[in-house]
């Protein structure tokens, strides 16, 4: 990767866990739809941030995963922000095909919870 660095007062924001990370939101820009939930640290949001590709980090795998390099179901970045506790990224992106692993447009089309 080339040498550029996130702002650093950026990093002083951030709050990760105890393994480096934070919760990544992706979200489909001009629909709001949610569309996943994945995990990031520093490098992984400096590559995207870098691209305009979104990476994630993959805990099962141990390893960085640029969207769509395997499934061709891109995400692109149209924006991203912190939220108020710096442990959540909202990433604003279109996206190309299903976001799910499952081939789905959304992560988040399992079916509702019962209320009361």
């Amino acid at each position: 990767m080339s040498d550029e660095v996130l702002d650093p007062a950026l990093v002083a924001r951030l709050k990760r866990d105890e393994h480096g990370l934070f919760a990544a939101i992706a979200q489909q820009y001009d629909t709001g739809e949610v569309l996943m939930l994945a995990w990031m640290d520093d490098e992984a949001l400096r590559r995207t941030l870098a691209t305009g590709r979104v990476t994630y980090w993959s805990r099962s795998r141990a390893e960085y995963w640029t969207k769509g390099d395997t499934s061709g179901n891109v995400q692109l970045l149209k924006s991203a922000a912190l939220d108020c506790d710096g442990d959540v990224v909202l990433l604003k992106v279109d996206q190309s095909g299903g976001a799910c692993h499952t081939g789905d447009r959304t992560c988040f089309d399992a079916g509702t919870l019962p209320l009361g």
